[in-house]
């Protein structure tokens, strides 16, 4: 029997057509990460470029005493919890509602997208007017329904500014689970209800003993994404407070931000971000390896 044997190369063939794409991501992506790694590293004020000194870690033992990022750190989990948790929410119920039959149903999966769709700029400007003590909506109609008593400045107290920011970032992004949900939820097959139905399964165990594990993976990686994307966003709480009032609405890409940005403390903003781009690898590391001992099983 004539036994052929591939040609020189066939093997590596896969890598070729990968090198341009592998090329293209290590110059946009890992190129900044290095240079920001080493910027960690020295003490380098953008106006005095010149006399940048090596430190190792010395503005990693700074960050340790600075209790602006304590403030930051704590914030900025009680902004991705409270955002992505209630975007997640109000993302799965909207699902469901629009995988149900009603006439304009292919109107209401158009209109849900708008939020998704509106610059976060213009989310910004648009709630920090429905926020206005003396002409916003909100104030409006909390008094009319005898919620509040008098006017509340929600964006410049420190107990009520980062919960404002939060409520426009959720009505914001839940469009993004309620579509990603919807789509998982069009490859549920009929057949797993109808087993339901027969054994008497009530509609909340179908939601939770069908529903809910068979879109457990899109769940999953929708969850991933949002995660990262929150816990990066600063744009809308620099639009609507710049961080303040005082420190009540700092997280830390923002902490970074301004101080790379404001103060010209690229090294130390560089170290703030190091910070942040490790722990969001954390929970990817322990994303892909659920992903791995879910394929195994």
């Amino acid at each position: 029997m004539d036994r052929r044997r591939p040609p020189l190369g066939r093997g590596s063939m896969p890598f070729w057509f990968l090198l341009p794409a592998i090329l293209v991501t290590a110059g946009v992506v890992l190129v900044p990460v290095a240079q920001t790694a080493w910027l960690s590293l020295q003490d380098y004020l953008l106006y005095d470029p010149d006399n940048a000194r090596f430190i190792g870690l010395g503005n990693f033992a700074k960050i340790a005493g600075d209790e602006v990022f304590w403030i930051s750190l704590g914030q900025s989990f009680i902004w991705i919890i409270g955002v992505v948790g209630l975007q997640f929410l109000l993302g799965l119920a909207a699902a469901l509602l629009l995988n149900q039959s009603f006439w304009w149903r292919g109107l209401a999966r158009s209109l849900v997208i708008i939020p998704w769709a509106l610059p976060s700029v213009i989310i910004g400007l648009m709630w920090t007017w429905m926020y206005d003590f003396n002409l916003g909506v909100i104030n409006d109609i909390a008094m009319r329904l005898g919620l509040i008593a008098a006017p509340i400045a929600w964006l410049a107290r420190p107990d009520t500014a980062l919960y404002a920011i939060m409520l426009a970032l959720i009505w914001q992004g839940f469009p993004f689970f309620a579509v990603t949900i919807l789509a998982g939820l069009q490859t549920v097959p009929a057949e797993l209800y109808e087993a339901a139905e027969i054994d008497g399964a009530t509609r909340p165990q179908q939601l939770f003993h069908v529903t809910l594990p068979a879109i457990a993976d899109v769940i999953a990686t929708a969850l991933l994404l949002r995660t990262i994307w929150v816990a990066n966003s600063l744009d809308v709480i620099l639009v609507m407070t710049g961080g303040g009032p005082g420190y009540a609405t700092h997280t830390l890409p923002l902490y970074a931000f301004l101080r790379a940005s404001s103060s010209m403390e690229f090294g130390y903003g560089a170290a703030l971000a190091l910070i942040l781009t490790a722990m969001l690898l954390g929970v990817v590391f322990l994303y892909v390896r659920q992903a791995a001992r879910s394929i195994e099983t």
